[in-house]
């Protein structure tokens, strides 16, 4: 079982930046982000491959960004222009299965 250590969520306002991060315990091939709105289901957000291969959702298409340091086995997710419609608990997902415990990303002004 890999371990994932989310970081970085928060009140923010609209139009402001955050990042989050997330770092695993080993090497995986595929990591990324899923997030949860209140009565929603569990969405993709990001996900990239150890080399660099990236599938978006539309819904954050040209303000998020993801990134990965793959000696640290960390993913991070850089969010700009954020909008309340953001606001959700962040997961970080790993392509062995495994899920983080979640951050709460709060948009409001």
């Amino acid at each position: 079982q890999v371990q994932l250590v989310e970081s970085g969520g928060g009140l923010v306002q609209p139009g402001t930046s955050l990042r989050l991060s997330c770092a695993a315990s080993r090497a995986i091939y595929t990591m990324g982000w899923y997030r949860q709105a209140p009565g929603n289901q569990r969405e993709l957000i990001a996900i990239m491959s150890m080399y660099n291969s990236t599938t978006y959702a539309d819904s954050v298409k040209g303000r998020f960004t993801i990134s990965r340091d793959n000696p640290k086995n960390t993913v991070y997710l850089q969010m700009n222009n954020v909008k309340p419609e953001d606001t959700a608990v962040y997961y970080c997902w790993a392509s062995t299965g495994d899920w983080g415990q979640g951050t709460q990303v709060t948009v409001s002004s």
